[in-house]
């Protein structure tokens, strides 16, 4: 069994969880395996990661194993599925095979960002197939919240793997391709070892509304709408923005897009021609000319985010753009969690200015782009396959896919999380092995581990501050000058009103002249009593013991 081929999946990310996607597919004998990867995907970080700006995938297993990947396959460009490459790439420098538009999006995020890594993409599109190693893959066209999304059939000697990617079905989207049931069908025909499935919307019953739906809504609010109307969505959603730029024109009204991020998907569409058909967008010197009721504009911000367009117009902080009492905004999008607080607040802001906030559970403004229960037994019924591994997903969701896929007569569900390597054939599908797995940070410019970039200091700094202490001590050991103390984050007084800097202060003397003179020789226990005995007088007028850093020289 050792020296035997296998057919082997690896998820480093996106299994037992929601966002940084990346999986492995391995072939061949353990000794002589060869891997394709599939996404390179990025998560965001939450107030528990101060300063953090990106969170990444630890793909260390693939330092041993670099000269056996032979490409890497992007379904779509969404950041939880290519938001990584740039970062992680470099180190990598295998061929990328990608969609025109996802090709597109990575030029102009590598131009944005300053990234000096220039990813050379392979265009490969819906029916498209190529040869990597061991591995024919051939692209299957979906329907997604973005353009050109799709899943991926992976052929080789031991069986066919279906990748479905980011996926739903809706038959009536603003922006193709449709979800490709003839092609699955013929698949399922074909027989499919493994279906590796979307697991997002698991919990939710029935089928997602249509696009068109959607459409239909936003185009009766600009319509009733005696106002500005802003709508604010998600910046890859590009059927979304031409639905709406097609129903301001339909209620006379011109378009404004703001925002760099939402600005750059557009020009990418338009660059592949996905834009066509559309008045050109007004300039953002034009908004203060054009009247209330004339006017449309779409911009970035759905998520709360405080540097967007729509956190500064809640601010009341853009230059040539402002809302004002009566005016409309639409939240087109879902919250994705973590973000409530930040999303209350804007929304909090536009409505202390008379904004009326319309929301997803006002009316139909916003889908998801993931199947929900009933598309997924689609899924099933097309495909047919013998195992199912759920994926993209937090435990809960995974869990009900597999009950989900259990109920509809698929024998074989093995439980599988990031870092499990799991045989699919030959003989049972099992996990056969552990490899290492997590996460890195993105810092600026820097990329580490959770040590390396000092996280933990840092998250301990915005809970209890920090304190500086140097003192210096003459050939006696006796104080030369004044000891130098300063505090950042500490309160500025105790409940008794008393100077909390003039406490520490006194903690530090008080250290100092405990000691005899003599033993004042070792620099080093003179420089940690000072630091017990900050951090002891400041847990005694406020109940919290911040960082403390102390210099002590002999002069």
């Amino acid at each position: 069994m050792a020296n035997q081929e296998e057919l082997v999946f690896l998820p480093l990310g996106g299994v037992g969880e929601i966002g940084m996607n990346l999986a492995l597919y391995g072939y061949g004998t353990p000794e002589k395996r060869q891997w394709i990867m599939v996404d390179c995907g990025v998560t965001f970080p939450g107030p528990e990661l101060p300063g953090v700006d990106l969170v990444l995938p630890d793909i260390r297993y693939l330092a041993n194993q670099r000269n056996n990947l032979k490409a890497m396959i992007i379904t779509h460009a969404h950041e939880d599925h290519y938001g990584a490459m740039n970062d992680l790439w470099p180190g990598l420098n295998v061929p990328v095979y990608a969609s025109p538009f996802t090709a597109g999006m990575l030029e102009a995020k590598r131009d944005y960002e300053g990234s000096r890594a220039e990813i050379p993409v392979t265009i490969f599109k819906a029916g498209d197939r190529i040869n990597v190693g061991p591995f024919e893959i051939e692209a299957v066209g979906v329907n997604h919240s973005i353009p050109e999304p799709m899943s991926l059939v992976i052929r080789t000697p031991l069986g066919n793997v279906v990748h479905t990617g980011d996926w739903k079905i809706d038959h009536a989207p603003s922006l193709g391709p449709l979800t490709d049931e003839t092609r699955f069908r013929k698949l399922g025909d074909e027989g499919v070892l493994a279906l590796m499935c979307d697991s997002t919307n698991s919990m939710r019953e029935g089928v997602s509304p249509s696009e068109e739906e959607v459409s239909e809504g936003l185009r009766q609010i600009i319509e009733a709408a005696e106002g500005r109307v802003a709508i604010t969505t998600f910046s890859s959603n590009v059927g979304r923005i031409r639905s709406i730029a097609q129903a301001a024109e339909a209620a006379g009204r011109e378009v404004l897009l703001l925002g760099s991020s939402l600005k750059r998907v557009v020009d990418v569409a338009r660059d592949i021609g996905i834009m066509e058909g559309l008045k050109p967008f007004i300039a953002e010197d034009e908004y203060g000319y054009i009247p209330r009721d004339k006017i449309v504009v779409i911009l970035t911000g759905s998520q709360g985010e405080p540097r967007a367009a729509l956190a500064k117009i809640a601010r009341d902080e853009m230059r040539n753009v402002a809302l004002t009492s009566g005016d409309t905004v639409v939240f087109s999008s879902r919250t994705i969690p973590g973000n409530e607080k930040a999303i209350l607040e804007i929304k909090n802001g536009l409505i202390e200015q008379g904004v009326k906030v319309v929301s997803d559970g006002d009316a139909l403004v916003h889908v998801s782009g993931h199947p929900r229960r009933n598309e997924l037994l689609k899924m099933y019924e097309w495909t047919r396959p013998q195992i199912l591994v759920p994926v993209h997903g937090e435990a809960a969701h995974l869990t009900a896919q597999a009950e989900l896929g259990a109920s509809a007569g698929i024998k074989t569900i093995p439980r599988v999380r990031n870092g499990d390597m799991l045989r699919l054939a030959p003989g049972p599908a099992e996990v056969i092995d552990a490899a290492p797995h997590g996460r890195i940070f993105k810092d600026g410019k820097l990329i580490g581990d959770f040590e390396e970039m000092g996280i933990g200091d840092r998250r301990k700094l915005a809970y209890v501050g920090h304190v500086a202490v140097n003192v210096l001590l003459d050939n006696r050991y006796d104080f030369v000058t004044d000891p130098d103390l300063v505090a950042f984050g500490l309160p500025e007084f105790d409940d008794e009103g008393e100077d909390m800097e003039d406490t520490l202060y006194d903690a530090v003397l008080g250290a100092v002249e405990s000691i005899p003179r003599a033993r004042r020789k070792d620099l080093d226990m003179v420089r940690e009593a000072i630091r017990r005995a900050v951090r002891a007088a400041a847990n005694e007028a406020w109940g919290k013991k911040p960082v403390v850093t102390v210099f002590v020289t002999r002069v």
